[in-house]
């Protein structure tokens, strides 16, 4: 069964990226927000189904890391500075969640 769901995620990954990159006549960064977005899929399902809570901490910075690339790359489509001002707030909250979220994961409380 387990090779089962790896086989159809390599052809379900397989197939996104023959489109996104075969088939797909857009802009290169189209292509980069399409597969910005996919990235995001796998980790919120991390997120939602992670067997630990460690493993959902991680999926939580890398999903903040995700959508700080995906405001960079909106803000060069839109030609628009205030996409980077956002990202860079976005950065500053998802650390700092981090951290709040590995303090509460060790068992200490935030004003320790």
């Amino acid at each position: 069964m387990k090779l089962l769901k790896w086989f159809l995620g390599f052809i379900f990954i397989a197939a996104f990226i023959y489109y996104n990159f075969f088939i797909y006549d857009g802009k290169l960064l189209f292509r980069l927000i399409n597969i910005s977005l996919f990235c995001s899929l796998f980790v919120l399902f991390r997120v939602i189904f992670g067997p630990t809570a460690a493993d959902r901490i991680v999926a939580v910075d890398i999903l903040g890391i995700l959508i700080v690339g995906l405001l960079a790359l909106l803000g060069l489509y839109y030609k628009q500075g205030f996409f980077m001002d956002v990202a860079l707030i976005w950065a500053l909250l998802s650390f700092v969640a981090s951290l709040a979220f590995s303090k509460i994961l060790e068992g200490r409380q935030l004003d320790d």
